[in-house]
């Protein structure tokens, strides 16, 4: 599990292996995350877009980067939180992703909110 704080803004991200979605014969592991965002700070932020870091177990590492997440700019005033669930897929059966969340206050300051480093992995694939 990942938390992280980044001036108020709270990410914690939990990863779940969905075998029913992958095929290891094709080299293909698909994981869930599922992310909650609170504001803990005491301005309200929208979050206006994401960027990701999914590295695999070869270590290849793809970029993602777009505006919102599942298709939302959710708005959190103090003390309230989003959650949203959302997948990845890999070629090989271990992983991890991190990244951040573009947030804009109501004056308009943007700042980047940290996402955590969080392991996507097979449960047999670790010891």
């Amino acid at each position: 599990m990942s938390d992280h704080s980044t001036r108020g803004v709270r990410i914690q991200v939990k990863a779940t292996y969905l075998p029913e979605q992958s095929s290891p014969r094709e080299r293909r592991w698909v994981f869930a995350y599922h992310v909650v965002i609170s504001n803990q700070g005491d301005e309200p932020v929208r979050l206006e877009s994401r960027h990701w870091v999914i590295t695999d177990g070869s270590g290849n590492v793809e970029q993602v980067r777009g505006p919102g997440v599942v298709g939302q700019n959710p708005r959190l005033l103090p003390g309230e939180s989003f959650e949203y669930t959302s997948g990845c897929p890999l070629r090989t059966a271990v992983g991890t992703m991190h990244g951040s969340y573009r947030m804009v206050t109501d004056a308009g300051g943007t700042f980047d909110a940290e996402i955590a480093p969080f392991t996507l992995a097979c449960p047999d694939a670790l010891n």
